[in-house]
């Protein structure tokens, strides 16, 4: 990724982490007093349509500006940040998860905990100045994700918000970043509790209702973070053994968007760019020589591609979060060199 096209994902995060309408929100009412408008409630994440959208808009705008210090919009994207990662506004979202324990879980919290990883590992002063800033709320968060674990007895499969599996990846990541070892156990633990052993996948079912998340690719790429290469090898190869030989791409492609105004529909647009960095994960973990690392890859790029020509600023539906998943997947995020 060049600096051009990282000035245009940032542009796309910045128009939308302080622009507070529209806005969708899912949570639970006590009372008339937890009606309030979106600034009100949660005054740190309060853009981009919802509160996970704001919170890895966020992440986007650090992770380029950290990736591009020279960058021509490093100033206003710096700037931006600083307004909303304010100790104040900062003590209204703890307030909220205090109040709300279960608001935006899983899926919001761990790229609450993503946006912290990527301070922990930025040397950076001003970053270092947002990540104390942060850390209450990191704190909460990882306390809210233990609790939900902890009391997790089955896995959620569906390509939405709610799926385990990608939540387990990215909160594992956190940990081994933050080196929270009974962390990491706990979502090592689970993960195999979970899928250890899954076989015969029907991926032919995929994808299901409007999914942005592979639930067959994110398991995979899961288990590739929990198990030694040896051991996810194997694993793979019972969970998915009908995967062809070759550089056949019939077995997975890209979904076609009919109607991207539509906040439904433009799902998929994300499903393209997930499935290609779940790929990559998955790709990363197999021995060189394995006969399947090409139809993988074949599948990766077609995705990539397919992907990427999506992310536009045209139609809100997909403006407001499809930046990060392009970022996501163009920085490799997702691959970090981790002891198994």
């Amino acid at each position: 990724m060049n600096e051009t096209t990282a000035a245009r994902f940032a542009n796309l995060a910045q128009q939308c982490i302080e622009r507070e309408y529209p806005h969708n929100r899912l949570y639970w009412l006590e009372g008339r007093e937890d009606l309030k408008p979106p600034r009100e409630l949660t005054p740190a994440f309060y853009g981009c349509l919802d509160w996970h959208s704001a919170v890895h808009g966020h992440w986007l705008l650090v992770r380029l500006v950290r990736y591009f210090p020279d960058a021509s919009f490093q100033t206003e994207a710096r700037l931006a940040l600083a307004r909303n990662l304010m100790p104040l506004k900062i003590q209204g979202e703890i307030a909220n998860l205090q109040h709300q324990p279960s608001f935006e879980c899983p899926y919001g919290l761990v790229w609450l905990l993503q946006l912290t990883a990527e301070l922990h590992e930025w040397n950076d002063a001003q970053a270092k100045e947002w990540l104390a800033i942060l850390e209450p709320l990191e704190n909460l968060v990882a306390d809210n994700l233990q609790l939900w674990l902890e009391k997790l007895e089955l896995p959620n499969r569906t390509g939405m918000h709610n799926q385990t599996a990608f939540a387990l990846g990215l909160a594992l990541d956190w940990a081994r970043v933050t080196e929270n070892t009974s962390f990491a156990n706990l979502v090592k633990n689970k993960a195999q509790e979970f899928y250890l052993h899954d076989q015969n996948y029907p991926l032919h079912f995929e994808p299901l209702g409007y999914d942005f998340l592979s639930p067959c690719l994110a398991e995979a790429d899961l288990m590739r973070r929990v198990l030694s290469p040896t051991s996810f090898t194997n694993w793979f190869g019972d969970f998915l053994p009908q995967l062809p030989v070759g550089d056949d791409t019939h077995w997975l492609e890209p979904v076609n968007v009919s109607d991207p105004k539509d906040y439904s529909r433009s799902h998929f647009q994300g499903l393209n760019l997930s499935r290609a960095w779940m790929l990559e994960g998955i790709i990363s973990s197999l021995p060189d020589g394995d006969h399947r690392i090409n139809t993988l890859r074949s599948a990766a790029i077609l995705h990539t591609q397919s992907g990427l020509t999506e992310v536009k600023g045209e139609h809100y539906a997909g403006s407001h979060w499809l930046g990060t998943f392009a970022v996501y997947l163009l920085t490799s995020r997702g691959l970090l060199v981790v002891d198994c």
